[in-house]
Formats: C-alpha cells, sequence, structure tokens
C-alpha cells in the first residue's frame, strides 16, 4: 500500500507545489496574470477530460500498468522543463504532468480498493487521503523552499525524481492485479450507472469538499490580508485547514470499518461542519478565519474517505478504474466550480457573500443527505 499512499502523495505534492510557486516570484514564463492563469488550468483541465478516460482503460489493461506508466509519464514530463528552459517547455512540462497525473491517480484509488478487502475499504481510503493531505500541506511550503534556493527548475527536478522513485517502488512492491472479465456495457448502462444515487450522493459531496478546500486555501488569505494580518497567520490558517484534513481521515475511515460511524451519516455530518466552517469564514478577524479553516478541514476530511469508501463498495470490481475516474472528474470540477462560485458573487457583492454563497450550498447538500437518510 505504501506506493500507492505516495503516488497520492505526488500528485497532490505537484498539482499544488508548483501552482503555488508560479506566481510566487517574477519568473520569465509568467509574464502577466492571464498567463499565470492558463498554466493553472493546464493542470486543472488536463485531469477533467483525461481522467474518466484513464480510468476506464485501467479496468481494461489492469490498474498496475497505467499506474505505472502515469508515474513514468509524470517524471518525464517534469524533467522536459529542466532539461529545456523555456516558456514553451513549461506549458509542455504542465500539461504533461495533468495528464500523466490522471492516468495514475484514479488508478492508485481502484488498487486502494482491490487490494484490501471491503471491511478494511474505510481505513485503505483514510489512510491515501492522509498522505493525499500531506502532499498538498507540503506542496506550497517545501515548493517554496525549493523556488527560493535553486529557481522552477529545482522544484520541477524534484518532481522528476519523485516520480522516478515512486514509479520504479510500485513497479516492485505492488503486486499484479490483472482486470476482471466484465459484460459489455453500452453508453446507456454507464449513464444509468453514474446517474444512481449510489454514485451521485458520495461524488457530490466529494466535489462539495474539493470546492471547499480551494476557496479555504485560495480565499481564507485574502480575507486574513483584508483585516490587516500578517502572512504568517493567514498561512497559519491554511494549514490548521490541511491539518484538520489530513488527522480526521484515518480517523474516519476506522469508524467506519469498525461500524461506529455510517456513511450516510458522516457525510452529512461531514457536508454540515463544511457548511459551517465556510460561514464562519464571513465573521471578521483571526478567530473567524481558524474556526473556518478548522471546521471545514475536520468537515472535508470526514467525506473524503467515507466517499470514496461508499464508491467502493456500490460499484462493481471489474468497473472500479472506470467509477475512480468519473468520481475524481466530480472533484476536478468541485476544485474549479467552488472558487469560480465565490469569485463570481465577490466580484458582484464582497467576498464575504461569496463564502456565504458556497456555504448555502454545501448546507443544502447536507440537508438533503439527511432528509435521504430518514427516508
Amino acid at each position: 500500500m505504501w506506493p500507492l499512499y505516495a503516488a497520492g502523495f505526488t500528485t497532490a505534492f505537484g498539482a499544488h507545489g508548483i501552482a503555488a510557486s508560479l506566481g510566487a516570484r517574477a519568473q520569465g514564463a509568467v509574464t502577466s496574470l492571464l498567463v499565470l492563469g492558463g498554466l493553472l488550468a493546464l493542470y486543472d483541465g488536463a485531469e477533467v477530460l483525461l481522467k474518466p478516460l484513464f480510468g476506464t482503460l485501467a479496468d481494461r489493461v489492469g490498474a498496475r500498468p497505467v499506474l505505472l506508466g502515469g508515474l513514468v509519464a509524470f517524471a518525464v514530463a517534469s524533467a522536459l522543463y529542466v532539461v529545456a528552459d523555456s516558456p514553451g517547455w513549461l506549458w509542455a512540462a504542465r500539461l504533461g504532468q495533468g495528464a500523466a497525473a490522471s492516468a495514475f491517480s484514479p488508478s492508485a484509488s481502484a488498487l486502494v480498493a482491490r487490494l484490501n478487502p471491503a471491511a478494511k475499504h474505510g481505513r485503505a481510503f483514510g489512510s491515501y487521503g492522509f498522505y493525499k493531505s500531506i502532499g498538498y500541506t507540503l506542496g506550497p511550503l517545501l515548493g517554496g523552499v525549493l523556488v527560493w534556493a535553486g529557481g522552477l527548475r529545482l522544484l520541477f527536478a524534484v518532481l522528476a525524481v519523485l516520480g522516478a522513485t515512486v514509479a520504479a517502488w510500485a513497479a516492485l512492491a505492488v503486486p499484479v492485479v490483472p482486470p476482471l472479465p466484465k459484460a459489455r456495457q453500452t453508453v446507456l448502462d454507464l449513464a444509468r450507472r453514474l446517474a444512481d444515487p449510489a454514485f451521485l450522493a458520495p461524488t457530490s459531496a466529494l466535489a462539495a469538499a474539493t470546492a471547499a478546500l480551494s476557496v479555504g486555501v485560495g480565499f481564507l488569505p485574502v480575507s486574513g490580508r483584508a483585516a490587516g494580518l500578517g502572512t504568517v497567520a493567514t498561512g497559519a490558517a491554511v494549514s490548521v485547514l490541511a491539518g484538520c484534513a489530513a488527522v480526521v481521515q484515518p480517523r474516519a475511515g476506522h469508524a467506519l470499518d469498525d461500524g461506529r460511524l455510517t456513511t450516510r451519516t458522516g457525510l452529512a455530518a461531514g457536508l454540515l461542519l463544511t457548511a459551517t466552517g465556510l460561514a464562519c469564514a464571513m465573521l471578521p478577524g483571526l478567530t473567524g478565519i481558524l474556526i473556518a479553516a478548522a471546521l471545514t478541514g475536520i468537515g472535508t476530511g470526514l467525506i473524503t474517505p467515507l466517499g470514496f469508501a461508499a464508491l467502493a463498495a456500490s460499484t462493481p470490481v471489474e468497473r472500479l478504474g472506470q467509477t475512480m475516474g468519473a468520481a475524481e472528474l466530480g472533484r476536478e470540477l468541485g476544485d474549479a466550480g467552488g472558487p469560480l462560485l465565490v469569485a463570481g458573487v465577490a466580484s458582484l457583492t464582497t467576498l464575504t457573500y461569496g463564502f456565504g454563497a458556497l456555504a448555502a450550498v454545501v448546507g443544502a447538500g447536507a440537508v438533503a443527505a439527511l432528509a435521504h437518510r430518514r427516508r
């Protein structure tokens, strides 16, 4: 399992490490905010388009080859910019990294489910989410240190070595998991399965959690600066958010496996805590920011392992890759949609109302989950 946890760390560290570092100081390739936005969108755009495709491929040829191929491709894409330090190759490297992560991320999720019995899926996905959260936390911090020490090329070099190392580790330690025979599936069959509440409910919760995390990381520092707080205080708030999410995920997974928590109850509670956290972000000053970060982190930490465990439990084993790829697509849409909603409302009113708008959307999801649970 450890190489799979390392793969989760790699995709999170690669995404946030570079995203946080691209605009941190003047880079030759980042000449405007429009260029910066395009570079950031390349990674997420590739994931939105390709994750379902690579998830389906993992079901067809086996998750292990797709995992290894994605990790090797990630290392090669990262090395491109190290060797050819130019603006054009930065765009190519960023696109290549996103495409590669689209391959090994859903494959790793599918293998987590295949290599663990159903009774331990909560623990497995909790641990997987924990190491991803560590990657999200360390990405901006360690990425900034690397860029300060040796520029953007040093960060890409570290990512190339990381991708190659994890690929070699996975090749040695991850067992061969052959694809399972499956009945022929039509487009209508796929549409029915993806429209089933057993898929939609956890995927929607995962999308809401990702939207809240993205908004917390991106906009809580803006609230801090507006309140006259320094970078240390606002940075601490973001660390509280990521740290709470990382700590809660394994515990939520254990509680699910031990029968102390059900999926429906956990997802509803997670959505309610996340919505409350976003509402607390409307409060002025450091206290509101810290409470918002803590509650949002705890809520998303509940949702993530329970959501993936629910998807694994409701999916035929031979379709796990496809399901995980589609679920990851939902998360990416949340990752993009949350900030867009908050920014759109904030541009018309204030950031306070932007937080409130997302809190209302997530809270509506919690109400729907609680109403469904009572039926």
